[in-house]
């Protein structure tokens, strides 16, 4: 396990992110962020000025000082190709590498495009679509299917260069508009679309508030056209000072959000789009996915396996068993069918209770399948609905049947059934029965086969050894098998 240091010289920030990395896995450990005047330095005389040169420099001493201090033993160093532009690029590199020994590689449009992908694909499990990635002085429309990029266009206006052509919105999205020429890519009728960037991160915030979700989760949000006009609307009907007193939104200064707005909506209309799948890429997660993931291409075939993967590499330790419950309880799954009768719909949500059944140990031991509904929710995997995640939750939360909170559940009733609610009470208990089964922390259970007799449900084990322990912590769960299946449990 070592430490990996990223620094990006941004258009318009200077930022260092810090990462934990083992075996082509990485965990984000510290962010920090400092603006800049790099973008409007180049922009006005092609030049960067002294005071921006010192501080930037002064900025990356810091981090070079931060580094030092929690041991990063690798530095990866990128600068935005806006500083190509730079009259003295040449004497501002040397000055930094002088002061802090960084060299720095730039990060060209087919870098960034490749980076932007990679992360893209690692937050969202479609094998084909286009993203839309709305940045501060470029937009990136960019196709891919099963896996492979086709081609991409890239509109040399973002949502801080937009404000050149107007102030106000109605301006700044016909501006936008025009210049939204489409030369690589074309969107179907039925495009599934990534909408990505502070804009449409900001989107899809405003949009839960309008719609009243109740899941504060960015990532895999999707916004149809009709509600995106919704918030367009509702931004465009306050007056400015009231703009940036919305909670929650990343950007709080309100030519910016205006501006970014004007730019969705542009694409929106004049694409045609249907709806667009919020998803949180960034060009940091791609660098540190392409540096270090040991196999990308397995990584996306089953990317909630993966996602699994990447949180418990850095906490698992060698009693780990969560493998082996979300297997088991994928068998208990099919041998229980005919007495569940839940559709495979429900599949995913259990693999997700399953994998994390003692993921809110990392919040306090007792009580920590309660604890695992917050760990779950906020824990940031991908390759799985917001819905199947909410649900994954809630079975993680009924392992032990107590937890069921029913005004905490009514919190979602707009996103849950009573179809769901059978389902979560049911899935927590083959949860617990597959933690139950793996109670030596050993593989002593291997499979099982289930046979209905009467009024009873016999579970046969496979096993490699005595399976004792594994049974006695089995028949525990008899009481809530009973309440639930209506059938006695035996576990022989």
């Amino acid at each position: 396990m070592e430490k990996v240091a990223l620094i990006e010289l941004a258009e318009n920030s200077t930022k260092l992110s810090i990462y934990m990395t083992q075996n082509g896995r990485s965990k984000l450990i510290r962010t920090e962020s400092d603006k800049a005047n790099i973008s409007k330095d180049i922009e006005e005389e092609k030049l960067l000025r002294p005071k921006t040169i010192s501080d930037t420099v002064n900025i990356l001493k810091i981090y070079r000082n931060i580094i030092e201090e929690n041991d990063v033993k690798k530095i990866i160093a990128v600068a935005n190709d806006i500083l190509m532009q730079a009259r003295n690029q040449r004497g501002f590199f040397e000055e930094i590498y002088n002061n802090t020994g960084m060299s720095f590689t730039f990060v060209t449009e087919e870098d960034f495009v490749k980076n932007i992908y990679t992360s893209s694909c690692n937050k969202i499990d479609s094998s084909k679509g286009t993203i839309v990635y709305v940045g501060s002085h470029s937009t990136y429309l960019i196709k891919y299917n099963r896996r492979t990029t086709l081609g991409y266009d890239c509109i040399p206006v973002g949502y801080e260069t937009i404000t050149k052509f107007g102030s106000d919105f109605d301006s700044m999205k016909s501006a936008f508009a025009e210049k939204l020429v489409l030369k690589n890519v074309s969107l179907d009728d039925e495009e599934f679309v990534l909408g990505e960037g502070v804009p449409f991160v900001n989107l899809g915030r405003i949009a839960k508030k309008i719609d009243h979700y109740p899941i504060e989760i960015d990532n895999n949000y999707p916004v149809s056209h009709s509600l995106e006009k919704k918030v367009v609307e509702f931004v465009k009907g306050l007056d400015l000072e009231k703009v940036t007193k919305v909670k929650g939104l990343v950007e709080d200064r309100t030519d910016i959000l205006i501006s970014g707005f004007a730019i969705v909506s542009a694409i929106y209309d004049k694409l045609k789009i249907k709806e667009t799948t919020i998803a949180t890429a960034s060009v940091r997660d791609g660098i540190i996915t392409n540096s270090f993931a040991a196999d990308i291409q397995e990584r996306f075939s089953d990317l909630l396996a993966s996602s699994f993967d990447s949180i418990h590499e850095f906490i698992k330790d060698d009693n780990s068993v969560n493998i082996r419950v979300a297997n088991m309880a994928g068998i208990l799954f099919k041998q229980l069918k005919v007495m569940h009768k839940l559709p495979r719909a429900y599949v995913k949500p259990m693999r997700v209770a399953a994998y994390m059944f003692d993921s809110g140990k990392q919040i306090s031991f007792d009580d920590y399948e309660k604890h695992g509904f917050y760990a779950i929710l906020n824990s940031g995997l991908c390759g799985v609905s917001q819905k199947d995640l909410l649900l994954g939750a809630f079975i993680c939360q009924c392992q032990t049947a107590d937890n069921f909170n029913l005004s905490q559940w009514m919190k979602y009733k707009d996103i849950l059934n009573d179809e769901d609610l059978n389902a979560v009470r049911k899935l927590g208990v083959i949860v617990k029965l597959a933690v139950a089964l793996n109670s030596s922390k050993q593989p002593v259970v291997t499979d099982i086969v289930c046979d209905i007799l009467g009024d009873s449900i016999i579970m046969k084990t496979i096993v490699n050894s005595d399976p004792s322990y594994e049974i006695m912590q089995g028949m525990k769960v008899a009481r809530d098998y009973r309440k639930y299946f209506k059938k006695n449990l035996q576990i022989i």
